[in-house]
């Protein structure tokens, strides 16, 4: 089977059991590391999710796929959260991060430069829209190799 009939598949097989726990099944990646097959699911939940909610959806759809069995080759399976600096793929990920700042790696150089951060103030299907320091810029998706949140770490005092 290919990789992405695999994650087509394992998709359909995780959706109605991240939905049934209110759970964002974020991404499905399978992929060869260090000569070894993984299968990871990343899923997501409004305050984060904990060890017990991935073991949770772990065991359930351990269980679909030891019964389907997709896959042909072994494998590695994990669940994981995606983390607080995920990439934007989604609407929805980039929904929760309008008005935040975010760094936009691009392919060629814009303006000389290959990151930009900035406010996120807008996208579309074709472009992202930044506020740095009051100055509007426009990229095309296309120019974006990886568009990820940017975390503030705060003095306490």
């Amino acid at each position: 089977m290919s990789k992405v009939k695999v994650e087509d598949v394992v998709f359909e097989i995780c959706k109605p059991v991240t939905d049934k726990h209110n759970f964002e099944l974020v991404e499905i990646e399978y992929k060869k590391e260090g000569g070894e097959w993984y299968l990871r699911i990343y899923i997501d939940k409004e305050g984060g999710i904990t060890i017990d909610d991935c073991q949770l959806v772990s065991e359930e759809v351990s269980e679909l796929l030891d019964e389907i069995d997709p896959i042909d080759s072994a494998y590695i399976f994990e669940v994981s959260s995606p983390g607080i600096e995920r990439p934007l793929k989604t609407q929805r990920d980039y929904e929760k991060s309008m008005g935040k700042l975010v760094e936009a790696k691009l392919f060629a150089p814009v303006n000389g430069k290959k990151a930009i951060e900035g406010i996120l103030t807008g996208y579309s299907d074709d472009n992202v829209e930044l506020d740095q320091n009051n100055i509007k810029i426009v990229l095309d998706k296309k120019q974006i190799a990886i568009i990820k949140p940017v975390i503030v770490f705060k003095d306490v005092d």
